[in-house]
């Protein structure tokens, strides 16, 4: 058993999200937001590194998927992102859990199957993974979907480093599938 946090970073509100992955099988164990309720950015970033403190000390994952910043519009909020999505990535890695990164548009595929699904489409894709009879918000479903996508990835690179080895161990005997 495997258990994942999947974080959606933001300035203001911080999304998590954490599922089991047993086999093939994945099981939601919780989900919500972070609010920082603050105008002061050192003072929110604070509250973001707690946050992410206090929900992994409780729920004890195992492994930790983090959305990657898009650059946006905006330089400032683009800055104010990135000091978030450092304060979370910090809380992690404070508590020794490897952190994976994944870009939006690599979420979105993972879970929806199309890189540029809105918000909308992410929380029933969701909903309907995990089984779930309400709606996430967006925020929380965000870092669901991140948990999600690392859960999918981790596999398909479990079994490429299983197969990889096979074909090492066949190659080493003499017995490697060869083109013809």
């Amino acid at each position: 058993m495997t258990l994942i946090i999947g974080i959606d970073p933001g300035s203001r509100l911080t999304g998590y999200g954490i599922v089991e992955k047993q086999g093939a099988k994945l099981r939601f164990v919780d989900a919500g937001t972070i609010r920082t309720e603050s105008q002061d950015m050192p003072e929110r970033l604070k509250r973001i590194f707690a946050g992410i403190d206090r929900i992994v000390q409780f729920h004890q994952p195992t492994e930790a998927a983090v959305e990657q910043v898009f650059m946006a519009q905006n330089p400032d909020s683009a800055l104010k992102l990135g000091q978030a999505r450092g304060a979370a990535i910090a809380a992690l890695v404070n508590l020794d859990l490897a952190v994976s990164e994944y870009t939006a548009r690599q979420i979105k595929q993972s879970v929806v199957g199309y890189g540029a699904a809105d918000k909308e489409q992410v929380q029933m894709m969701v909903m309907r993974l995990l089984d779930l009879s309400i709606k996430p918000q967006a925020d929380a479903a965000d870092a669901l979907a991140a948990a999600i996508c690392h859960a999918h990835a981790s596999g398909s690179l479990n079994k490429m480093a299983v197969l990889n080895a096979l074909g090492g161990m066949a190659r080493g005997r003499g017995r490697g599938l060869r083109r013809r």
